[in-house]
């Protein structure tokens, strides 16, 4: 990709964000908690250095996250007697990792309590995740970021993107958040890392117009791959990488595989469905300008109506608001 072209994208994202972000800033506890992002960064990496899947889960979350009401650390509250919270929603009932922030959060605590919210802590924990394997922080989040106290299974179902969206669909749901067709591109690169159930793609598989055909789309000689691993058009427990022989590494990879007709879910395959689309997949395929632009899109995202300033609160702790 041209300088000219990453700049002009550079700007547009860094305006976008300062709309959306408000009073998000760097370094935003050095007066109140100076050593709030050293705590995160070193806790997310011991965590990380023990379970190299904590990458995967914690992008995972924090995007789910963002998607519902903003990064507003709603994701993390637990339900209610008479609320069913965002973790149980369909496309959240597979998050794993809130152990990981429970404990992050709680050594945050012990440093500065009440200082620091749930929703910067996932911010930066899901950043510092993917960054342990380069030893440097890969995208800048700003902080400043306080805590929702609304959190409805309902709302998660309704906004969280769906593998099995078309590139209309998707472009839709992403517009509604703020983002564009190259946020919506470079953010499935997120896909690079991590597995998927076979519940996520098996209508590709064994019944993807309902009538027990496979999608033409999808590689002949993945799907047979695909279908030893799942075990019949029924199978939800067995779990597939997402970026077949690279899905611990975060890298360009994920983007080769979709112009391979590789792609695992319907959303991947969606991406070269369309001459616009497919022109910033293999622009992205070359890794250095993935981390370029994967980094301005996070910060795009990561700024989402985020409660700043007096709205909401900082959560004690992450899964209970205050009483």
């Amino acid at each position: 990709m041209k300088l000219h072209v990453v700049f002009l994208i550079f700007t547009a994202a860094s305006v976008l964000g300062f709309c959306h972000g408000g009073k998000l800033r760097k370094n935003f506890y050095d007066e109140t908690c100076s050593c709030a992002e050293d705590i995160v960064q070193k806790a997310t990496w011991d965590h990380v250095s023990a379970n190299p899947a904590v990458p995967a889960r914690l992008l995972r979350m924090h995007f789910h996250d963002c998607f519902v009401r903003g990064c507003d650390g709603s994701v993390l509250l637990n339900s209610t007697g008479n609320s069913r919270a965002e973790k149980e929603a369909v496309p959240n009932l597979t998050l794993i990792g809130f152990d990981v922030i429970d404990d992050i959060k709680a050594k945050v605590e012990d440093a500065c309590p009440g200082v620091v919210s749930c929703a910067d802590i996932l911010a930066l924990a899901a950043r510092d995740a993917v960054s342990f394997q380069f030893k440097k922080s890969m995208w800048e989040v700003l902080t400043g970021r306080r805590d929702g106290t609304v959190s409805l299974m309902s709302e998660a179902s309704a906004n969280i993107p769906s593998p099995f969206m078309n590139l209309n669909q998707l472009k839709k749901n992403f517009a509604n958040k703020g983002l564009n067709l190259h946020d919506l591109v470079v953010l499935s690169g997120g896909h690079t890392i991590g597995v998927s159930h076979c519940s996520g793609f098996r209508s590709r598989l064994f019944n993807f117009t309902g009538k027990g055909d496979q999608d033409p789309s999808l590689d002949p000689a993945y799907a047979e791959f695909l279908k030893k691993q799942c075990k019949d058009a029924s199978d939800s427990t067995t779990v597939v990488e997402m970026d077949p022989q690279s899905a611990l590494d975060f890298d360009s990879n994920y983007y080769s595989t979709v112009l391979k007709h590789k792609g695992l879910f319907t959303s991947d395959a969606a991406l070269i469905t369309n001459n616009a689309s497919t022109k910033i997949v293999k622009e992205l395929v070359e890794t250095q300008d993935f981390f370029t632009e994967f980094a301005q899109s996070m910060k795009r995202m990561g700024a989402i109506q985020v409660l700043t300033g007096t709205a909401g609160q900082i959560r004690k702790r992450c899964w209970v608001v205050n009483s």
